[in-house]
């Protein structure tokens, strides 16, 4: 769910930053007294985080809707309280077999011995958090890095202070700084947090700036995963009944006003069901959201720049000749909601087909067979989630298996996300790693090889000097 068109700024002095390296440094030096904090340690920590985010819910909840000029409270705790508070819960239940050190097998050549791996934690953590869900993908990252046991560090986005401001508190009530600690600050704060020397580093943003962190952690060999986006496609099948698909589409590219990184970007719809389905999708959106004005349930854009783009890729899309529908009677209320629209007749000439929309434009893309959709989604680079939705089992296996995103969902969107037993993550220009449940522990884990003998040691007899008669047996048993 990252956040999309984040601008850079020129860079400050790095000595009006020193108190970055030094937060940095405190870290460093609590996680050497304590490199392998113990199972009831790590339960107690995500149990005080989980406590608390459900005692100040109220507060995070009016902080991000003082961000966004209007967030629906219940979009908040469906999309950002729920899947925070049930990933502690799973980590918290669960913690104790991710932490077991698993057995391998020992070749017979290299008998007698044992072999496993250890999960050990890495360190210091940062990571780097965007505006469109502040709460949830920062709570998300956390919650897998101490799990496995690791210091954090969160640089939370300069476009929702008051979420940021929310959230410090809250963490600062629960854990020491040299702990956990947040990080405000505009850009140039984000360019330092960057270069800091972390042990591992998450990025959840643009694939533009995604590419400037990556390269300012390769300074320090730091490991990176990296969240981006994409134009995560909807594939709407010939059979499918259109309610069904519409519905639940309307729902993922509505939700957070469309402000979500794996909302249905666009629509690929049979050709002769294109009209049809442009309809069931508006009477979809109305039975969401009978009236935009003044609905508590209708979330708000972001800022006003955001908002400009949106028009701007409505106003591109209408010179270039695209039928728009728009979903309402008002277009802006309060100077930061737009209406959800939907498009047809869009070419990739259109800024709107170019770029990841990142809110409730809907483009919807003619074909005539199911060969010709999967072949638009592979023509265009690997987006971070695919949508297909239809009935037949043979068909949703053929999407499956020849088109590549980071996640995937069948007749349905948006919900693979909050799946905690589920690895979230992109692929190629969509991002490169994952996280949540047990790959969030892996990934913030370092994964140890140990192999453990004993007294007795029978490698000694291929020691040198070579050229023995039972080296020669060795090699005419093994080397066959």
């Amino acid at each position: 769910m990252c956040s999309s068109h984040d601008n850079t700024s020129l860079e400050v002095p790095m000595s009006q930053l020193d108190w970055l390296d030094t937060l940095f440094t405190e870290q460093r030096a609590a996680f050497a007294r304590l490199p392998m904090p113990p199972l009831a340690q790590r339960r107690q920590w995500l149990k005080s985080l989980r406590q608390a985010l459900v005692a100040r819910q109220d507060e995070l909840i009016a902080a991000i809707d003082q961000d966004f000029n209007g967030r629906s409270a219940d979009e908040t705790r469906l999309a950002e309280l729920l899947p925070s508070v049930q990933g502690l819960i799973h980590a918290e239940k669960h913690l104790a077999g991710w932490m077991k050190p698993r057995r391998r097998a020992v070749g017979l050549a290299f008998q007698p011995a044992s072999a496993r791996v250890e999960f050990q934690p890495l360190g210091v953590v940062g990571v780097i958090v965007p505006w469109n869900y502040p709460l949830f993908l920062a709570i998300g990252p956390l919650t897998g890095a101490l799990a496995a046991g690791n210091r954090v560090m969160l640089k939370l986005s300069e476009a929702t202070p008051a979420s940021g401001q929310a959230l410090k508190a809250l963490l600062e009530s629960v854990f020491p700084s040299d702990m956990v600690s947040v990080v405000l600050g505009e850009a140039e704060v984000g360019q330092a947090f960057s270069r800091l020397p972390f042990d591992h580093l998450l990025f959840t943003g643009a694939t533009s700036i995604g590419r400037e962190v990556m390269r300012a952690a390769a300074d320090n060999l730091t490991p990176v995963t990296l969240e981006l986006g994409g134009k995560s496609p909807a594939i709407v099948s010939a059979s499918v009944p259109l309610g069904d698909a519409a519905e639940r589409i309307a729902f993922g590219k509505t939700l957070n006003a469309g402000q979500t990184c794996v909302a249905p970007d666009y629509a690929l719809v049979p050709k002769d069901r294109l009209d049809d389905f442009v309809e069931a999708y508006a009477n979809a959106v109305h039975r969401l959201y009978p009236d935009i004005n003044a609905n508590p349930d209708y979330t708000a854009i972001i800022n006003a720049r955001h908002l400009a783009r949106l028009q701007d890729y409505l106003d591109d899309a209408n010179l270039q000749g695209a039928g728009i529908k728009r979903l309402s009677s008002a277009q802006t209320i309060h100077g930061s909601r737009l209406a959800p629209h939907v498009l047809w007749n869009v070419s990739d000439r259109m800024q709107v087909m170019q770029n990841e929309i990142f809110g409730p434009l809907l483009p919807v893309v003619p074909y005539d067979h199911i060969d010709e959709a999967i072949a638009y989604v592979n023509q265009r680079p690997r987006p971070l989630a695919l949508y297909y939705f239809g009935y037949e089992r043979d068909e949703q296996r053929l999407v499956l298996d020849n088109t590549h995103s980071g996640g995937a969902c069948v007749n349905d969107t948006l919900l693979h996300v909050a799946q905690d037993d589920l690895p979230f993550g992109g692929v190629g220009p969509s991002g490169m790693g994952h996280y949540h449940g047990y790959e969030g522990f892996q990934t913030f884990s370092h994964t140890k090889s140990v192999l453990a003998k004993q007294r007795l040691n029978l490698a000694r007899l291929v020691y040198p000097p070579y050229g023995k008669r039972l080296q020669h047996l060795v090699y005419r048993f093994f080397i066959r």
